[in-house]
């Protein structure tokens, strides 16, 4: 009855952001795509949009979810255009809803013919970037939008979990992370961390191994557990490679490269490229790279956090930063390391530094010297997990605890 009644209530649960986003392009000659690593909740949102447009009187819905056994039949997209003539009605707006599309040979090709009916509207899903840069993109062009759905964020967490905002819940949020499953496996560790490894192994299998024909498994194994342990940290290919021949491996640079896109295109994890922010330019190599769920990270590095927290706090800003839309850099200074240079298209911009707890002055000079250096006008900021602090100014500095950050916008 226990488990009846948390499936009940997570029909109740609406990720309210994401369906607005949707029905903001609607209507606009633009195929809508959910894109975002397995499990992370785009089927979900893709089926509450389903019940909505289901109660309109002039719509029809044709709806495919690959990972269902239902529809294994469609295996091309001349199956997937049997299926929907079958169900299309033309004399209503027919919504063509499709749930990992990619599994899908050829999708595209479908998806681009009926693009151009007038009497269609198209949200699909995909958990595989290389989806959008090479499948789509050269077919259609620019006439999408791409909607990037993440895990949890903390506030979604507290509703999903009914919890109140507290220090405990931050904790097991940055313990457990965002994955909106976990509402049904519950927060005991033990299980949340079988079911992380779970939808970790899924993802690896279907959209790296499988769709790349990865033939060194242990290796790519071994560099995502490597990624973990080294979240935040500025690493290049070499590196990683010279430090996998250390550990009896011979990999070359290309290997570490390509490998490493690969679990970026399954969006396991991110690479945040450095940006020079007195020169104003990108650098060409030497990058960090975060995990999409810091739960799967915690899950892959093992142990506790007491050794990383700064790892996993710093992860944790980051995606967030992103939730709030901004595009994100590492800073470089000569004398030092901004953690986020954070940018929006209307030309706002954040400097972002992320710490632990600013305990003595050798730690306050670190944190906030790197942003007293830097001499323009935007807004700078130090998130940490400091006792008693919620919002202070350091000579223009905002020093913000990470739980405020993470239920307000900067």
């Amino acid at each position: 009855m226990q488990c009846l009644s948390i499936i009940k209530d997570m029909k109740e649960i609406i990720r309210q952001t994401y369906l607005d986003r949707i029905e903001k392009f609607l209507g606009k000659d633009t195929i809508i795509i959910l894109t975002g690593q397995r499990r992370v909740g785009k089927s979900s949102i893709l089926r509450l949009f389903k019940s909505k447009v289901e109660t309109l009187d002039d719509a029809n819905v044709i709806y495919v979810n690959k990972e269902k056994k239902e529809f294994d039949a469609i295996r091309s997209y001349l199956d997937l255009n049997d299926y929907i003539d079958e169900h299309r009605n033309p004399s209503k707006t027919n919504y063509i809803l499709v749930d990992e599309i990619q599994e899908i040979e050829q999708f595209e090709k479908s998806v681009r013919s009926y693009y151009e009916e007038d009497d269609i509207e198209i949200v699909i899903t995909g958990s595989n970037s290389k989806m959008l840069s090479s499948d789509l993109s050269t077919l259609i062009g620019g006439r999408y939008k791409e909607i990037y759905v993440q895990s949890l964020s903390y506030v979604e967490f507290l509703q999903f979990h009914k919890l109140a905002d507290s220090d405990e819940a931050l904790s097991k949020y940055i313990q457990l992370g965002g994955l909106p499953g976990l509402v049904k496996i519950g927060l005991d560790e033990q299980d949340a961390r079988e079911y992380q490894m779970d939808v970790y192994h899924t993802v690896l299998l279907k959209d790296v191994i499988m769709r790349n024909q990865i033939r060194n498994v242990p290796f790519l194994e071994n560099l995502a557990r490597f990624l973990a342990d080294n979240t935040g940290k500025i690493i290049s290919a070499n590196g990683i490679a010279k430090y996998m021949k250390s550990q009896g491996e011979n990999i070359t640079s290309t290997i570490v490269i390509n490998y490493t896109k690969f679990l970026c295109d399954a969006y396991i994890i991110h690479k945040v490229n450095r940006y020079d922010i007195h020169g104003k330019r990108l650098f060409e190599s030497n990058d960090k790279f975060y995990f999409e769920d810091n739960g799967i990270r915690n899950a892959l590095a093992g142990g506790s956090r007491e050794g990383d927290v700064e790892k996993v706090i710093e992860n944790i800003i980051y995606n967030h930063l992103r939730r709030l839309g901004y595009e994100v850099m590492v800073g470089q200074l000569q004398a030092g390391e901004i953690d986020f240079v954070c940018t929006k298209p209307e030309g706002k911009r954040v400097y972002v530094q992320a710490s632990f707890i600013i305990a003595d002055d050798n730690t306050r000079e670190r944190e906030f010297g790197n942003l007293h250096g830097i001499k323009d006008n935007y807004p700078k900021y130090v998130i940490s997990m400091t006792p008693l602090v919620s919002k202070t100014d350091d000579n223009g500095v905002t020093h913000l605890h990470l739980r405020k950050f993470l239920t307000e916008s900067i």
